[in-house]
Protein backbone atom coordinates (compact mmCIF):
# COMPACT_ATOMS: atom_id res chain seq x y z
CA UNK A 1 0.00 0.00 0.00
CA UNK A 2 1.38 3.59 -0.70
CA UNK A 3 0.69 6.11 1.24
CA UNK A 4 1.42 9.19 0.49
CA UNK A 5 2.24 12.31 2.16
CA UNK A 6 -0.40 15.16 2.16
CA UNK A 7 0.99 18.59 0.47
CA UNK A 8 0.10 22.00 0.89
CA UNK A 9 -1.43 24.13 -1.51
CA UNK A 10 1.17 26.62 -2.93
CA UNK A 11 0.40 30.14 -1.66
CA UNK A 12 0.60 33.31 -4.12
CA UNK A 13 0.74 36.47 -2.28
CA UNK A 14 -0.60 39.70 -3.86
CA UNK A 15 -0.60 42.99 -3.10
CA UNK A 16 -2.17 46.00 -5.69
CA UNK A 17 -2.66 49.62 -5.26
CA UNK A 18 -2.96 52.56 -7.45
CA UNK A 19 -1.05 55.77 -6.57
CA UNK A 20 -0.70 59.35 -7.49
CA UNK A 21 1.62 60.11 -10.54
CA UNK A 22 3.77 62.66 -8.08
CA UNK A 23 7.02 61.97 -6.32
CA UNK A 24 5.02 61.62 -2.74
CA UNK A 25 2.78 58.47 -4.41
CA UNK A 26 6.19 56.87 -5.52
CA UNK A 27 7.65 57.47 -2.07
CA UNK A 28 4.56 56.22 -0.50
CA UNK A 29 4.85 53.04 -3.09
CA UNK A 30 8.18 52.31 -1.58
CA UNK A 31 7.06 52.45 1.85
CA UNK A 32 4.10 50.31 1.41
CA UNK A 33 5.90 47.74 -0.65
CA UNK A 34 8.64 47.21 2.12
CA UNK A 35 5.38 47.05 4.97
CA UNK A 36 3.95 44.68 2.54
CA UNK A 37 7.10 42.32 2.13
CA UNK A 38 8.20 42.42 5.85
CA UNK A 39 4.61 40.71 6.75
CA UNK A 40 4.66 37.46 4.47
CA UNK A 41 7.83 35.58 3.85
CA UNK A 42 10.65 37.02 1.89
CA UNK A 43 13.83 37.30 3.06
CA UNK A 44 14.94 40.81 4.61
CA UNK A 45 17.35 41.05 1.26
CA UNK A 46 15.02 40.17 -1.30
CA UNK A 47 12.86 43.20 0.31
CA UNK A 48 16.64 45.32 0.38
CA UNK A 49 16.63 44.78 -3.53
CA UNK A 50 13.09 44.58 -3.99
CA UNK A 51 12.76 48.20 -1.75
CA UNK A 52 15.15 49.88 -4.39
CA UNK A 53 13.40 48.37 -7.62
CA UNK A 54 9.81 49.59 -6.40
CA UNK A 55 11.69 53.14 -5.52
CA UNK A 56 13.25 53.75 -8.60
CA UNK A 57 9.81 52.04 -10.98
CA UNK A 58 7.80 54.22 -8.76
CA UNK A 59 9.64 57.35 -9.63
CA UNK A 60 9.85 56.48 -13.34
CA UNK A 61 6.56 56.27 -13.43
CA UNK A 62 5.79 59.90 -11.35
CA UNK A 63 8.30 61.79 -13.75
CA UNK A 64 8.38 60.23 -16.90
CA UNK A 65 5.22 57.98 -17.50
CA UNK A 66 3.08 60.85 -16.04
CA UNK A 67 -0.20 61.71 -17.67
CA UNK A 68 -2.16 64.14 -15.92
CA UNK A 69 -4.66 63.47 -14.04
CA UNK A 70 -3.92 59.45 -14.19
CA UNK A 71 -2.44 57.22 -11.31
CA UNK A 72 -0.01 54.92 -11.67
CA UNK A 73 -0.20 51.21 -10.28
CA UNK A 74 1.89 48.61 -8.00
CA UNK A 75 1.40 45.62 -8.04
CA UNK A 76 3.19 42.88 -6.14
CA UNK A 77 3.00 38.84 -6.16
CA UNK A 78 5.21 36.46 -4.67
CA UNK A 79 5.07 32.84 -5.41
CA UNK A 80 6.21 30.53 -2.15
CA UNK A 81 6.02 27.46 -4.38
CA UNK A 82 8.66 29.34 -7.05
CA UNK A 83 10.20 31.47 -4.65
CA UNK A 84 9.80 34.54 -7.31
CA UNK A 85 8.76 37.86 -6.18
CA UNK A 86 7.46 39.70 -8.94
CA UNK A 87 7.09 43.43 -8.88
CA UNK A 88 5.16 45.54 -11.18
CA UNK A 89 4.29 49.12 -11.64
CA UNK A 90 1.97 50.26 -14.80
CA UNK A 91 1.87 53.85 -16.08
CA UNK A 92 -0.24 55.64 -18.91
CA UNK A 93 2.15 56.64 -21.14
CA UNK A 94 2.59 53.23 -23.35
CA UNK A 95 4.52 55.40 -26.14
CA UNK A 96 7.02 56.19 -24.11
CA UNK A 97 9.02 52.47 -23.22
CA UNK A 98 12.13 52.95 -20.92
CA UNK A 99 14.99 51.84 -22.63
CA UNK A 100 18.35 50.66 -20.69
CA UNK A 101 21.30 53.10 -22.05
CA UNK A 102 25.01 53.29 -21.53
CA UNK A 103 25.99 54.37 -17.94
CA UNK A 104 25.72 58.53 -17.57
CA UNK A 105 28.98 60.14 -16.87
CA UNK A 106 29.88 60.68 -13.24
CA UNK A 107 28.54 64.38 -13.15
CA UNK A 108 25.04 63.75 -14.53
CA UNK A 109 21.88 63.68 -11.94
CA UNK A 110 19.93 61.02 -14.04
CA UNK A 111 19.82 57.70 -16.22
CA UNK A 112 21.25 55.58 -13.08
CA UNK A 113 17.64 54.16 -12.14
CA UNK A 114 17.63 51.40 -14.87
CA UNK A 115 20.82 50.03 -14.70
CA UNK A 116 20.40 49.65 -10.95
CA UNK A 117 16.71 47.70 -11.64
CA UNK A 118 18.61 45.47 -14.14
CA UNK A 119 21.50 44.98 -12.02
CA UNK A 120 19.44 44.36 -8.70
CA UNK A 121 17.06 42.33 -10.62
CA UNK A 122 17.09 38.75 -11.63
CA UNK A 123 14.82 39.34 -14.97
CA UNK A 124 12.82 42.44 -16.13
CA UNK A 125 11.26 43.90 -19.01
CA UNK A 126 8.29 46.04 -20.31
CA UNK A 127 4.49 45.11 -21.30
CA UNK A 128 1.83 47.09 -23.07
CA UNK A 129 -0.97 48.01 -20.81
CA UNK A 130 -4.16 47.33 -22.52
CA UNK A 131 -6.19 49.49 -22.97
CA UNK A 132 -3.23 52.35 -22.60
CA UNK A 133 -0.20 52.31 -21.32
CA UNK A 134 2.85 49.97 -20.37
CA UNK A 135 3.86 47.85 -17.39
CA UNK A 136 7.08 47.50 -16.30
CA UNK A 137 8.33 44.64 -14.20
CA UNK A 138 11.26 42.87 -11.84
CA UNK A 139 11.49 39.41 -10.98
CA UNK A 140 13.31 38.55 -7.98
CA UNK A 141 14.31 35.31 -7.13
CA UNK A 142 14.24 34.94 -3.33
CA UNK A 143 16.19 31.09 -3.14
CA UNK A 144 20.00 31.86 -2.74
CA UNK A 145 22.27 29.18 -4.62
CA UNK A 146 26.11 29.32 -3.79
CA UNK A 147 28.26 28.28 -5.40
CA UNK A 148 30.40 25.09 -5.11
Amino acid sequence: MNASTPQLPATTRTFAQRLSSTRRGARLARLLAVGQLRSWPVSPAVTERAERIVAELAANAAIHGRVQGRDFRLALSFDEARGTLCIEVADTRGEKLPVLGPAPGPDSESGRGLLLVAALADRWGTEPRHPVGKTVWAELDSRQTSAG
